[in-house]
């Protein structure tokens, strides 16, 4: 089984997906988990500060987290259509630095990625590795619109 620092040397960005916000999807989302009003309504989102109706920043997180998942559920086929075993990847002991730098409005397409920053042995855990990792997202412009730091569990 590879390492996730075997397959991504640090430092290199990779993309890992990109995800449309439709205005329905934003409302959607903010009805359940984010209800405030320049998230739900786009007359009202006219007159808050961002000045349209735009996402929930717990919307475009979940949007790294979807694009992530199909990222590596594909990198696991190409690596065993290759002959080799995908690490596996188990959950995340939590993330820093969570930044929302600029609003997702409705119909902005984002781009996600991920870059491996470190790597470490588990000494309690032989086998394990904790994989600190930079998430990123930039919408059609270039422009970052969010940025956090995570530590991903690498299992033996």
């Amino acid at each position: 089984m590879m390492t996730l620092a075997e397959l991504y040397e640090a430092g290199r960005k990779v993309v890992i997906g990109s995800l449309t916000f439709a205005a329905e999807d934003i409302i959607r989302f903010a009805r359940d988990f984010d209800p405030q009003p320049f998230h739900l309504d786009e007359e009202g989102a006219k007159q808050s500060l961002f000045g349209g109706l735009c996402a929930s920043g717990w919307h475009t997180s979940a949007g790294w987290m979807q694009c992530f998942v199909r990222f590596w559920a594909d990198e696991a086929r190409r690596l065993a259509a290759e002959g080799l075993h995908a690490p596996k990847l188990g959950p995340s002991p939590g993330f820093r630095e969570l930044k929302w730098l600029k609003p997702v409005y409705a119909g902005d397409t984002i781009t996600y990625a991920v870059t491996l920053l470190e790597a470490r042995i588990v000494a309690s855990r032989p086998g394990w590795r904790i994989n600190t990792i930079l998430c990123e997202g930039e919408n059609q412009h270039g422009e970052a619109v969010i940025r956090f730091e995570s530590k991903v569990i690498e299992l033996a």
